[in-house]
């Protein structure tokens, strides 16, 4: 029992640092991560790292007309863009999937509007 009915620091200590250990672990699994986006029914695919950094594009050659490069060239940038945030979805997916858990148990549930005003997420 805690003198004068006060927060057990002790507690709270302990419940930080499995936080943090738990906060550690999550980023580590999203450094490993990878995940996918295409476009063009996989005619550009973007791999992506858990963090969000581009890692490779590749473009399928039968997406290249060689009679019209102008519009090939066009129609290969709009299909990156695409891709591009295929995987910038599946990334925000992912992150959430794996640091949400963690928000939760921050003070005010991790959702703006909680906890600390003027601090979204606190």
């Amino acid at each position: 029992m805690n003198p004068g009915g006060g927060m057990d620091m002790q507690a709270l200590l302990q419940q930080a640092q499995q936080m943090q250990q738990q906060l550690m672990s999550a980023q580590e699994e999203l450094d490993d991560a990878k995940v996918e986006g295409t476009s063009g029914g996989g005619l550009v695919t973007v791999t992506v790292s858990g963090r969000g950094q581009i890692e490779d594009i590749k473009i399928d050659p039968s997406a290249i007309d060689p009679e019209d490069t102008a519009e090939t060239a066009q129609t290969i940038a709009d299909l990156v863009l695409a891709a591009v945030r295929d995987a910038e979805t599946a990334v925000e997916e992912l992150q959430q999937e794996k640091m949400g858990p963690l928000a939760e148990g921050m003070p005010g549930g991790g959702m703006p509007g909680g906890g600390m005003p003027g601090l979204p997420g606190f």
